[in-house]
């Protein structure tokens, strides 16, 4: 049986949280319903300092939750129409967080890659009443290990999407995702 990850795991240096993520399983249950998928790409966004961050022009109602508990989640629409779903990492009073961008999912007639934080969470039933939820199986939506840990070399590193606003916090390599 999969091990649940727990606050623990979170409440570690935001990069560290995100390139181990990766393989892992993010678990949604819903209806009666398990779903699986392996956590193939994420962002760090990590602390007060970081121009990409929602915390960099500090507290707020929308990102309080950033200040608060490892292993929490940190839920807000963009667009008016996209929900991103991000897990609060590192020690509280240091707003950090981990943005899930892709999953893949094995499905009995193949693999559906949900190669978007916004298909991720439309697919997955995941909107603001998970906002300041513990990762748990309690709330729903929860973290386990995944089957097999990345190999050396399997993960890349690369800029994230869409921060070209924050000066050279745009060209830090915060995005992580699995090659194949």
């Amino acid at each position: 049986m999969p091990t649940r990850l727990s606050s623990k795991f979170f409440d570690r240096p935001t990069c560290v949280v995100a390139r181990e993520l990766l393989g892992k399983t993010i678990v949604r249950r819903r209806a009666g319903r398990i779903v699986r998928a392996m956590v193939t790409e994420v962002e760090a966004y990590d602390g007060p300092d970081d121009r990409a961050c929602h915390a960099s022009r500090g507290k707020t109602p929308r990102n309080a939750v950033m200040f608060g508990d490892a292993g929490r989640f940190y839920v807000y629409l963009i667009y008016g129409m996209y929900w991103m779903l991000n897990v609060v990492t590192g020690p509280v009073g240091y707003p950090a967080a981990v943005l899930l961008r892709a999953v893949r999912l094995e499905l009995s007639d193949g693999v559906m890659e949900l190669d978007g934080p916004g298909k991720l969470t439309r697919h997955l039933e995941i909107d603001k009443r998970f906002h300041g939820l513990v990762a748990s199986e309690e709330s729903g939506l929860w973290f386990e290990d995944g089957p097999a840990k990345p190999r050396p070399g399997q993960i890349v590193a690369g800029q994230r999407v869409g921060v070209k606003y924050a000066g050279p916090w745009a060209e830090k390599l915060f995005n992580f995702r699995l090659s194949c």
